[in-house]
């Protein structure tokens, strides 16, 4: 199988059974290289690895006699702390209100995939659809409506800020930004011909974004003007970030490639890996932070590097996650891969 650079953005090509043809051409035209969709294979029991606190495999609780369904391949996650929220292809949402013990599938008339998800002030929430358009959710995600966005260029990220605007970011290093839920947008662009595929408010103004040959942004005055931090090694293609602080972050990609930096992204070490699947996502937890990888692979950082805490033999991906009380990991991925990780209380707690 072809190694997955765009894993957002092949799943919904991939699923896109409308054929939206205007918005596929014109992502094509940007020059975008390498696109794969996900191996359609069933899921599997997790086998769990590691030198850690073993993992008990009766904890690891499928979901698959509930909503989900083997044709999801879920993108994005948020949670208000009262409703959990899982996107994904065609259309896809699932709603949880109590910690994902069970789900009900929201009827939304989405008619093309979900990239990106985010909560606001307001405990509302925002979902980035593949056709350019923000689909707002009230708080208890009972009920949903589209905004279009007017940029020709495709948007592949979006984050909500402090002050409760809408920020999303995509193709040609296009960012865009409304401060009225959606009614009205503002369009900027540092014209390098990359995608920003991670967007993420660090503090009340601060907005740092990454996304292809490494490039890492940062915005001051909550997205409306961005300069460049700094570039991963080799113009590492950077598939997820997460930044602890303006300083402290991390970036992941193929091959299982970790990057840390403590400088905002001027300069970047590689965190040894206990994995070579790609690395598709972060999860920030109490006193830890964790990283989702093909081959439902889950790594938890410690003092000698990030080390796996579970692992498939199948190749399914792993996209999305929260931390969850009681030391649980809620993630979700490909063919409707969805489940609950418990983790014994010294796992949880440990550095190692």
């Amino acid at each position: 199988m072809a190694q997955p650079l765009l894993m957002a953005l092949s799943v919904a090509f991939h699923n896109n059974k409308d054929g939206d043809k205007t918005m596929q051409n014109a992502f094509l035209r940007s020059k975008r290289k390498t696109t794969v969709a996900v191996a359609m294979v069933g899921a599997s029991s997790l086998i769990l690895t590691g030198c850690e606190a073993p993992l008990n495999l009766e904890s690891v609780r499928a979901v698959s006699e509930q909503p989900s369904k083997r044709t999801d391949f879920y993108q994005a996650m948020a949670s208000n702390h009262q409703v959990i929220v899982v996107s994904g292809n065609d259309g896809v949402l699932l709603a949880s209100d109590d910690q994902g013990d069970t789900w009900k599938r929201l009827p939304v008339d989405a008619a093309s995939s979900f990239l990106a998800m985010d909560v606001c002030p307001d405990n509302s929430f925002i979902a980035l659809a593949f056709d350019n358009h923000i689909w707002h959710g009230t708080a208890d995600a009972s009920e949903w409506t589209a905004h279009a966005m007017p940029s020709q260029e495709q948007m592949m990220t979006a984050a909500c800020g402090p002050d409760g605007s809408w920020v999303a970011a995509g193709s040609f290093t296009t960012v865009q930004f409304s401060t009225d839920q959606g009614e009205n947008w503002d369009e900027t662009s540092l014209y390098e011909d990359a995608i920003i595929n991670n967007l993420q408010f660090v503090s009340d103004e601060q907005v740092i974004a990454t996304g292809e040959y490494g490039l890492v942004l940062r915005s001051d005055d909550s997205g409306m003007n961005w300069e460049i931090a700094g570039r991963a090694p080799d113009e590492f293609y950077i598939h997820a970030s997460y930044f602890a602080s303006e300083s402290e972050g991390w970036v992941g990609g193929l091959n299982g490639f970790i990057y840390h930096t403590t400088d905002g992204g001027e300069s970047w070490d590689q965190v040894p890996t206990e994995t070579s699947a790609p690395v598709f996502g972060f999860i920030p937890g109490a006193g830890a932070v964790y990283a989702l990888a093909d081959n439902a692979t889950v790594l938890k950082l410690g003092d000698a590097g990030w080390r796996k805490i579970s692992e498939s033999s199948q190749p399914l991906y792993l996209r999305a996650g929260l931390a969850l009380p009681d030391h649980r990991l809620l993630v979700a991925g490909g063919r409707g891969l969805l489940f609950d990780l418990e983790l014994p209380t010294a796992l949880a707690a440990s550095k190692d």
